[in-house]
């Protein structure tokens, strides 16, 4: 009798795929976020528009625990998160904000750090109150 070296078969179960509803929820929704008077800046982004000013929505969560991790991972990378409730169709949301910026500099070092913590971002252009 000869022995052979085989490999059990491999099984046809695979681990569901994670669900990222982030992706699919957020282009659909729309908000107006109030933007405290103090915090604009007096030098906007170039960008040529001088009453808008730019956010980074660096979450948006259905469980305010999980936005508020979001923010705690945001302020161990030395950026100044903030947490917003918004009521949509599909109800209570708490939304992870980054900015106002001053500048396209303080704007991009904030996308390259969250980037390099695989944290996704979304550029948001809002008029000046």
């Amino acid at each position: 009798m000869q022995h052979t070296n085989r490999s059990p078969a491999p099984t046809a179960e695979q681990p569901p795929k994670p669900r990222y509803d982030f992706y699919t929820l957020l282009p659909e929704q729309t908000i107006d976020i109030e933007v405290d008077p103090d915090e604009i800046p007096e030098h906007p982004p170039a960008t040529g528009d001088k009453d808008e000013v730019y956010l980074l929505q660096a979450g948006s969560f259905k469980q305010r625990e999980d936005a508020d991790r979001r923010r705690a991972e945001l302020l161990l990378l030395g950026l100044n998160p903030k947490v917003e409730q918004v009521t949509s169709d599909s109800g209570n949301w708490f939304r992870v904000y980054l900015g106002p910026f001053e500048s396209r500099l303080s704007l991009n070092k904030a996308r390259g750090l969250t980037a390099s913590q695989n944290i996704d971002t979304l550029l948001l252009r809002r008029a000046m109150p």
